[in-house]
């Protein structure tokens, strides 16, 4: 009996022994960690490039030449020159500060309207669309043929990359609702998304092959920024010199013209693949490719920064310049004055969003450990085909609990006598039920609607509520901008849905082939 309760009690032992063993087994989890003084140094430094690679390649701007460039030329010393490459990405912080660290393409479109003065190539036709009640991702896409494939999105990357460190998927996130609002579904967008996403990666991974390789991952492999960079990449294991990794990407890129994405992106890269990883090297062949110079350089340049800190940066390339920052593409708000002050700001709306999206990578005192790289850069590529295939024409709107979404199935254009189908969907992000209103206004003269409901609508959890709409356009019809509103428990949403009245001789889908 005694030696019985003996071998019970020593099971027993056993088995609590195995059970602790196993328990600790599943709580010991590795995590991600960036120390603080050297994240706030690199993203320092980020700023940094990007001003030294603008500086540099600013005078040289728009040139198709070759350039001879070493250092900078024709600067008002301890300035850096203006560039919009960094003012919107100012704009854009202030925007994640205002909002709670959470923005949709259709915000971040306000905010263009609101805080952002000069109407250039894309940026133009964007504001022109969004005045006219079309928003994004159409307000990129309609009447924009040339610009939709240019470099207003890519050269404004960082600050995703910057407030997603190591998350790349969430920069992606960012980047699309970012570029979307100035160059649509397009080569434009492919081309921040990749940028976004190769920085991110930067904050945790430094091997430059690894990160080109990551980054082409992260955007259909047959665009034209992955054809433009996987030449240049090709041109460079073959053993030619960046000259002719330069033509060969201009060959392949003939029929977009110059400044263009894809080009750009690749001369970016040819900096980087040729300048044996020294900074001012690196950015001097990037700006010597020509073109849309003051980005190319800026973008490599922040690039370095992000990789290294600081301390990749000699002396003689910062001094010139200084710490400050100076504007030409943003105003109606009050700009840090300095890079200092910019990265602080960048660090501490970075630690919200991480709280925010749950991120796993964290900002502390200790030391830095991303020894898990591989985990953080595991990508989800059904979540990121979503991306790759969104609608040009579905404009969406979010809150906590709800989304909002317009789907215009085509141009956002009517013929006299001619019906246009718009569907309008609800959701509930919500565990609980949803009670909510929807309503039209500003319905003008010479416009019929059919097809709103009546009442309140009951939307269950986790679920949608769709609206089939019907517009029909009368002879006395005009260009028009609709008032879409949702009521939630005394809270009211409101979406604007442009629709342009096409003249006579014009047939519906003509605009989205202007330039």
């Amino acid at each position: 009996m005694i030696m019985n309760k003996f071998s019970d009690l020593r099971r027993a032992l056993i088995f609590v022994v195995v059970l602790l063993f196993f328990t600790q087994c599943k709580t010991v989890v590795k995590e991600s960690t960036i120390n603080e003084a050297e994240f706030l140094d690199r993203v320092y430094a980020c700023w940094l490039g990007k001003n030294i690679g603008g500086t540099l390649g600013m005078p040289f701007e728009g040139k198709t030449d070759v350039n001879n460039l070493t250092f900078y030329t024709n600067i008002k010393v301890g300035e850096p020159a203006a560039n919009d490459d960094l003012d919107l990405q100012i704009l854009w912080l202030k925007a994640m500060e205002d909002n709670n660290c959470s923005v949709d393409a259709y915000t971040l479109g306000e905010y263009w309207l609101k805080y952002v003065p000069v109407d250039w190539n894309e940026y133009g036709v964007g504001k022109t669309n969004m005045r006219s009640g079309i928003m994004p991702p159409l307000s990129g896409e309609y009447n924009n043929a040339k610009w939709k494939t240019s470099n207003g999105a890519w050269i404004r990357s960082e600050i995703w990359a910057c407030l997603a460190p190591g998350n790349p998927m969430l920069a992606a996130q960012f980047a699309w609702n970012d570029a979307c609002v100035d160059h649509g579904c397009s080569e434009g967008t492919f081309a921040e998304i990749f940028t976004a996403t190769l920085e991110s990666a930067a904050f945790i991974e430094n091997d430059r092959d690894k990160l080109i390789k990551f980054a082409l991952s992260m955007i259909p492999g047959d665009c034209r920024v992955a054809i433009a960079v996987n030449t240049a990449v090709e041109v460079k294991k073959s053993g030619f010199d960046w000259l002719q990794a330069r033509e060969a990407v201009i060959k392949v890129t003939e029929d977009l013209g110059w400044f263009q994405a894809p080009r750009n992106i690749a001369f970016t890269l040819i900096g980087w693949l040729y300048g044996d990883n020294d900074f001012g090297k690196s950015i001097c062949i990037a700006v010597n490719c020509g073109d849309d110079t003051d980005c190319t350089g800026a973008t490599l340049g922040s690039i370095f920064g992000i990789l290294y800190g600081t301390i990749i940066i000699p002396e003689k390339w910062r001094a010139p310049i200084g710490d400050g920052i100076k504007t030409v593409a943003v105003s109606g708000f009050e700009v840090p004055t300095t890079l200092q002050t910019l990265s602080k700001k960048t660090v501490a709306t970075q630690k919200k969003v991480a709280e925010f999206y749950k991120s796993q990578l964290k900002i502390t005192s200790g030391k830095t450990n991303v020894s898990n790289q591989s985990e953080l850069l595991n990508i989800d590529k059904n979540e990121l085909s979503v991306i790759w295939n969104r609608s040009p024409y579905q404009i969406t709107r979010n809150t906590e609990d709800l989304f909002f979404t317009c789907d215009y199935n085509g141009a956002p254009e009517i013929a006299e006598g001619e019906s246009k189908a718009i569907k309008i969907s609800v959701g509930n992000k919500t565990d609980k039920e949803k009670l909510i209103s929807l309503r039209l206004k500003n319905i003008p003269a010479g416009y019929t609607v059919n097809g709103m409901p009546d009442g309140i609508i009951k939307i269950g959890p986790h679920s949608k509520y769709d609206v089939a709409l019907s517009l029909l356009a009368a002879t006395d019809a005009k260009n028009a901008t609709f008032i879409a509103e949702i009521g939630d428990g005394g809270k009211t949403i409101d979406m604007q849905l442009g629709i342009i009245r096409l003249s006579s001789d014009e047939s519906v889908g003509s605009g989205n082939n202007k330039n």
